[in-house]
């Protein structure tokens, strides 16, 4: 199916050292296209990367310095350049392989001397062929931003529910979230963590930090809506919830399947109240075995509860509450999490203050899980 060209021509750069064969390709493609000169290698990587870009290179192998194999790597090197489709120029008595410029991406060759209803119509099919491309790249990019939309109305959604059936209000999962992702953000740094934690990861770790608590929505009334502490009895039925969580979120990843969105969400929602020394819930789990999207989880939720009011309990200070956090260094959190907390400190104190209870006085969210 032909898509309709464009209003602006397209344009074409033309990099040959030879001053006729310029002259030449120009002559046949001018009047259609808008075309660019370079005479060498470095010329054609300026121009290709200048604004705006070109839609097709017309490149010529055998020039002195960089020759347009190399002028080709660079091009495809470049997260720029790398989609301009380019076609070499060469002679019919050079010695070319054109094997090797296939494989470093090029679409085509255009043989010496040229023949100008060849060169228009073996241009004409390739700005066709990036058209198609192009557009079919947007219906992509289209896609994937409806599902990622998607993605994140079922996290809302699902975190919603949560939060309706608690008896508190604030801005927990607002502050909790910004607080993962800082924490994130910074272990990226090191080398340890920076291919663990790249930037779809911390984007999938903020949005589904909201879900830490979903599992209270199996919880009983009695139970979730007791003002005040909890008894034995009470309290291990709260400490379901993390149970609860997962059963959720699973029964959802099963539809989806099992590398779906939601295993992120699943692992913070049952795992965020394990402990680095194994003294945890639901199923002790030691150090690394806990998911480090639940560590992080851990330090954000247990920094939000002693920054929070309750019933039974005053708010702390960022000091005390920093505190106790790193005295849990090793014991109850992950020594690498809570160094990053140490660092980063100062944003946890500011996101507590931009978020805070009483500004989202009228939004009702989820609370710190007992």
């Amino acid at each position: 199916m032909s898509l309709a060209a464009p209003s602006i021509a397209s344009r074409v750069l033309i990099v040959d050292d030879a001053p006729e064969n310029l002259r030449i390709l120009s002559e046949s493609l001018r009047g259609d296209y808008t075309i660019m000169f370079a005479k060498n290698g470095q010329d054609a990587l300026r121009l290709a990367a200048g604004d705006p870009t070109p839609d097709l290179i017309l490149l010529d192998v055998i020039m002195p310095g960089m020759n347009g194999y190399d002028v080709c790597r660079r091009l495809k090197e470049s997260q720029r350049t790398r989609d301009i489709p380019v076609m070499f120029i060469t002679a019919q008595n050079e010695e070319v392989d054109e094997a090797e410029g296939l494989s470093l991406g090029a679409q085509d060759y255009i043989k010496k001397p040229f023949q100008a209803s060849l060169v228009r119509s073996r241009v004409a099919n390739q700005l066709e062929f990036k058209r198609y491309r192009d557009h079919l790249k947007e219906l992509v990019d289209e896609r994937t931003r409806q599902l990622a939309l998607t993605q994140e109305a079922t996290i809302h959604a699902m975190a919603s529910l949560a939060e309706w059936r608690d008896p508190e209000t604030g801005a927990h999962i607002k502050r909790t979230q910004n607080y993962v992702r800082a924490l994130a953000e910074h272990m990226a740094l090191l080398p340890k963590y920076e291919e663990q934690l790249n930037a779809d990861t911390i984007s999938w770790l903020y949005l589904s930090a909201p879900l830490h608590d979903v599992g209270k929505v199996a919880i009983a009334d009695a139970v979730l809506q007791k003002p005040g502490p909890l008894t034995d009895e009470e309290y291990e039925a709260m400490k379901e919830h993390t149970v609860r969580g997962r059963a959720v979120l699973a029964s959802a990843e099963q539809v989806l399947g099992g590398n779906s969105f939601l295993r992120v969400a699943s692992d913070i929602a049952y795992c965020h109240h394990e402990r680095w020394d194994g003294k945890g819930y639901p199923r002790g789990l030691k150090g690394a075995e806990i998911p480090l999207s639940a560590r992080l989880m851990s330090v954000a939720d247990v920094y939000d509860a002693l920054r929070s009011q309750r019933v039974y309990k005053p708010p702390m200070s960022h000091d005390m509450a920093a505190k106790i956090i790193l005295a849990g260094r090793g014991t109850q959190f992950d020594p690498d999490v809570v160094d990053a907390f140490a660092a980063i400190q100062d944003q946890f104190r500011d996101i507590a203050e931009h978020y805070s209870d009483q500004d989202e006085a009228d939004s009702p969210v989820g609370t710190h899980a007992r």
